[in-house]
């Protein structure tokens, strides 16, 4: 293997339904870069497209009932970054096909430095997502 990059290894993230998790994100990631990593009866993964250097993403059962909010301590929320702002109106229109909860529609955020073309919506267990792209380009 090639020398690596220090940065994020990967996130370990807990889902009360693994079968509905892998279904969801199945159909997410590859609209956002990633493809599966793995994939066993008790965890699943993705790692970026095309072996590029990235953050891998793992998911596992919940082992304690409770349930996700960003406003607690924990994850608050993943921001999936893409190339293109078309890349983010496809991951929203994505979303809305699937009967998704949109907390913010496709839209630059003055509020933070550079171009910041974003949506973000929650997964089906709550838990907040983003889909962002730091350039002016369609």
């Amino acid at each position: 293997m090639a020398d690596t990059q220090e940065m994020l290894g990967h996130l370990g993230i807990n889902v009360p339904d693994l079968t509905t998790a892998k279904r969801y994100y199945d159909a997410l990631m590859p609209l956002v870069g990633f493809e599966t990593f793995f994939a066993t009866d008790d965890e699943f993964s993705y790692k970026p497209v095309d072996n590029k250097p990235g953050t891998f993403i793992f998911f596992y059962p919940t082992a304690a009932a409770g349930a996700y909010s960003a406003e607690q301590t924990g994850l608050q929320h993943l921001a999936f970054m893409v190339r293109r702002r078309s890349v983010v109106d496809k991951v929203h229109n994505h979303v809305v096909a699937a009967g998704g909860s949109v907390i913010h529609a496709p839209q630059h955020f003055p509020q933070y430095p550079g171009h910041y073309y974003a949506t973000f919506w929650s997964d089906p267990f709550g838990i907040k997502l983003e889909a962002v792209c730091h350039h002016a380009r369609d």
